[in-house]
């Protein structure tokens, strides 16, 4: 017997809580912090929603949902912190022989 499934699990933003609250980790256009839910789909068609355990940013522009504070690197001592550069995206401070930012991946 062939059994083809068609659908997935997805999340959708089900109530903007504030508009405008930050930038997006990845690429740095405005986001919401929003209250969300999961969705099961089955050929396309919504079968089950539950809600989000707590709410998430949310960005206008690649739609990726991500915690309202994502982890920083560690800090370093200050015997590296003139081998350091800053990415101009993320405004982390990134090696200065890495040629793309590690943590959002833009060029450098």
């Amino acid at each position: 017997m062939f059994f083809f499934f068609a659908g997935g699990l997805e999340q959708q933003v089900r109530q903007v809580l504030q508009s405008g609250a930050g930038r997006c980790m990845v690429c740095r256009s405005p986001a919401d912090l929003v209250e969300y839910e999961k969705v099961l789909k089955l050929f396309f068609v919504p079968v089950w929603r539950w809600p989000g355990k707590e709410p998430l940013m949310h960005c206008n522009n690649c739609k990726l949902f991500f915690p309202q504070s994502y982890p920083l690197p560690p800090p370093r001592d200050d015997s590296t912190a003139e081998e350091l550069l800053r990415c101009r995206f993320c405004d982390r401070r990134v090696e200065s022989e890495f040629s793309f930012c590690p943590y959002c991946g833009s060029a450098l």
